[in-house]
């Protein structure tokens, strides 16, 4: 037995002293794992004890202490003077003889296993990394492309002068952990060969609002290097876990990232004192970044993985353990493997109990876009940091703006109010310690450093899903926290308008029994931009409309493929939020006006001089100029529902003006595969016309339920043009005559036991609205998110008083 090499197959997760967080996990994975169908690159551990052994037998423990004994580890300067001198006392040590000889027999055996010319990963393996209190992600050094033992031993080396880098050292005395006292261990494990292939990182959680029913990956070309380091922006997907434990193997939804560049193997090496190049960057072919660099297949290959690694290491702990884990995928066999595994540290430990929601008050004009990090609101005054030399002239509360931000930047990140990089993704080690540290962060804007001036005062907000904005000047914001353990459940059901994808899994945190309103129109708007009619006959269209929806739909099959795999995706991600409760999806509801400024809508559209009572709606879905348009929708649908597996989603019929329209409707969509009844679908009408209510009963007999568009109610039992100016005044959706209308049709629909909602935001606006809904029994209430969980209190009251 080697007394300073363990093997994979000799470590379980329990040996972290010994190995250090990654070794003991993946010696786990590879011992419990592979029988389970999960690729482990096989390799070995150099423990901690060969770390201690080399610092004994060079009797370096004393300089060490001098170094790091007296250390102000917020003194950036000392800081980086005090590091240099740590990491030189390591690269100065001699490895013993007997060291060598063990490792040189270990690396002996990878090489009889996989080949002479096995090329290595070399990567530290701290004994505090992965704990319950920090993750350690990013602090110590990895080599890839190690081959022949100089290399191997130098590589070793280096990663144990890496426990002394400035942020390792900075992130050690920030999580209470004594520098002296972690330990460096060193995998060393056969290099999977993503640089001919692609890699990445994945979470079993969604990273940044802690929602747990979903798998996220991030994948890009060559090396995940990367990706850690963020400078690039990788593809990312979600799965869906519930649908897809089910058997419903479908991506929830996708996004590609631009993968500016992709690491491989470098055939010459470039040495200096301290560093050892065995990679290097090259740029990205443009037919590469314009496709997804995975396929279905493999998301959902690694979605099948992330949730096998979770479930076992959930089951050992005897709690939901979500996973951080990396992935690679052999340019050579063609297989995926995971390279490393450990607990997700940030959001799987937040509060649940409590909701934290982050709103602006105040806009100003937009400055930069890019990946939100977070769900937090900072301002603050620009500092841009260009180089390490720079960080002394930051100040607490300064936004810090860079190209991407090096762990070792990490004192003045836990000092910053927010920041923003030009490059990065979700999962870049920028974010990760953002999260870490609780700070909003914004990754991939492109442009921030060139845009943005020193001493300029910004606002960055990532409380609107997804993307997050950079505003100018200092905007007032608020911060409001809700016991959700406190909140009453109501007997009428508080459900949730919602249309924008993106806060779909921000908001899933909220006591809603539903989606009451998912506005399709708006994934149509701001994600597939295209007039459908214009993907169906690209003839119709002029040279540069084609030229920009290629652009567009590039990385699919064809332009209608496009518009099915966005739309599906897009209300598949707003169902997963509530899932298994219902989310109602009401069909298009454009008016022409509004279509005619997607791409390519104005070759189709006809010029309305009242649009908001014209071509919209069920009159639009059998009509000539939309019913291909319509089949589209209905296909996306289909989709949603039978592939996707979310039987949740009810579909709702916007604007139907007369019973024939609705039968009409119902027909069409039964022959584009959507039959009501049909794999338990149903299908609402919204009552929001007279005629609705009139005849409520003829209605109720083709649907199964209504939902009260009291805006369009309002506008047509008044006769008010609800957008406006000047005959505002005359708009009330609490006048009698509304009110009655109201009432009429869910005593009607009562009375013929089908489903009666409201999705207007009267009730939460008007108290006394409130009221009389209760009052007549009406089965749901759905309202925009920020007024959900007053609602609730109300409305319990209201219950109280008067069922």
């Amino acid at each position: 037995m080697s007394q300073y090499i363990k093997w994979f197959n000799e470590l379980a997760i329990e040996d972290v002293d010994l190995v250090g967080g990654k070794n003991a996990s993946l010696g786990e994975m590879y011992q419990n794992l592979t029988q389970e169908g999960i690729r482990i690159p096989n390799g070995f551990a150099i423990t901690a004890d060969a770390y201690r052994f080399v610092l004994d037998s060079n009797d370096v423990w004393g300089k060490l202490h001098t170094q790091l004994d007296d250390l102000d580890p917020d003194d950036v300067t000392q800081l980086q003077e005090r590091g240099k001198r740590c990491r030189e006392i390591i690269h100065n040590c001699t490895l013993p003889d007997e060291m060598i000889d063990q490792i040189d027999q270990a690396y002996q055996a990878l090489k009889e296993e996989y080949g002479e010319d096995v090329s290595l990963a070399v990567r530290s393996s701290a004994t505090a990394e992965d704990s319950p209190e920090a993750s350690f992600a990013g602090q110590n050094e990895s080599y890839l492309n190690i081959q022949g033992l100089d290399a191997l031993l130098d590589a070793y080396k280096r990663c144990l002068a890496s426990n002394f880098t400035d942020r390792s050292i900075h992130y050690k005395f920030v999580h209470g952990f004594d520098n002296m006292k972690v330990y460096l261990s060193v995998v060393v494990m056969k290099m999977v060969r993503s640089d001919i292939g692609e890699s990445g990182v994945m979470f079993s959680i969604d990273s940044e609002t802690g929602f747990k029913d979903v798998v996220f990956i991030n994948a890009a070309y060559g090396l995940g290097e990367n990706i850690v380091q963020g400078s690039i922006a990788p593809d990312s997907f979600y799965v869906h876990k519930p649908t897809f434990k089910k058997g419903y193997c479908a991506v929830l939804r996708r996004k590609l990232g631009s993968k500016a560049l992709k690491m491989i193997f470098s055939e010459s090496i470039n040495q200096d004192n301290l560093s050892v190049e065995y990679t290097k960057n090259i740029d990205t072919p443009k037919e590469e970044k314009e496709k997804f660099c995975i396929n279905d297949e493999d998301v959902l290959l690694l979605a099948e993985y992330a949730i096998k690694i979770e479930e076992h290491y959930s089951k050992q702990a005897g709690y939901q353990k979500p996973m951080d884990m990396e992935w690679a995928k052999d340019g050579v066999d063609g297989e995926i493997y995971i390279v490393q595994a450990r607990p997700e540290t940030v959001e799987s430990r937040r509060e649940t109990r409590h909701l934290e929601m982050y709103r602006l008050k105040e806009q100003s004009k937009v400055l930069l876009t890019g990946q939100a990090v977070g769900t937090k609101i900072g301002a603050g005054k620009v500092c841009k940091i260009v180089d390490p030399s720079n960080l002394d002239d930051f100040k607490a509360g300064d936004v810090l703006v860079a190209e991407t931000t090096s762990p070792d930047w990490e004192p003045v990140m836990k000092i910053a109010s927010a920041i923003v990089t030009n490059t990065g993704g979700r999962t870049c080690h920028a974010a990760i310690v953002s999260r870490e540290l609780g700070k909003p962060a914004i990754v991939g804007v492109e442009n921030a450093v060139e845009m943005l001036e020193d001493g300029q005062e910004i606002t960055v907000s990532c409380a609107e899903g997804e993307t997050g904005f950079v505003h100018e000047g200092i905007l007032d914001f608020e911060i409001t926290k809700t016991d959700l353990s406190t909140l009453p459940k109501t007997k009428t059901q508080i459900m949730m308008n919602l249309g924008n994808p993106d806060m779909a899994f921000t908001l899933a945190s909220l006591p809603v029994d539903g989606i009451g309103l998912a506005r399709m129109e708006f994934i149509i708007n701001t994600s597939i931009k295209v007039h459908p009619m214009a993907l169906i006959h690209p003839e119709k269209i002029d040279e540069t409309t084609d030229r920009k929806i290629g652009q567009l739909t590039a990385a699919y099959d064809n332009p209608q493929s496009y518009f099915v795999k966005v739309l599906s995706e897009g209300v598949a991600s707003i169902a997963s939020s509530v899932y298994p409760h219902p989310c109602v999806v009401r069909m298009s509801d454009f008016k022409s006006n509004e279509y005619a400024s997607l791409l390519g809508g104005e070759f189709f559209e006809l010029d309305e001089a009242n649009p908001m009572i014209g071509f919209r709606g069920a009159s639009r879905y059998t009509h000539p100029n939309y019913e291909e348009g319509f089949a589209l929708e209905c296909a996306a649908m289909k989709h949603v529902r039978e592939e996707m597996g979310f039987d949740n989603v009810i579909l709702m019929i916007p604007f139907c003006r007369r019973v024939e329209e609705g039968k009409r409707v119902l027909d069409a969509m039964e022959k584009y595969g959507l039959k009501r009844g049909e794999n338990g679908l149903k299908v609402y009408v919204m009552c929001e016309i007279p005629n609705n209510v009139i005849q409520i009963d003829a209605f109720c007999t083709l649907f199964d339920g209504i939902s009260i568009g009291s805006n369009d109610l309002t506008q047509l039992t008044l006769g008010v043009d609800r957008d406006s100016e000047v005959v505002a005044f005359d708009y009330d959706e609490r006048d009698p005559g509304v009110m009655k209308m109201i009432e009429m049709a869910v005593e009607g629909a009562t009375r013929n036991h089908r489903h009666s909602g409201i999705c207007g935001q009267g009730p939460s606006d008007y108290p006394e609205m409130a009221e009389a809904l209760v009052k007549m029994g009406i089965e749901s209430i759905s309202l925009n998110p920020d007024t959900v969980l007053q609602t609730i209190s109300h409305i319990s009251e209201l219950e109280s008083k008067h069922l």
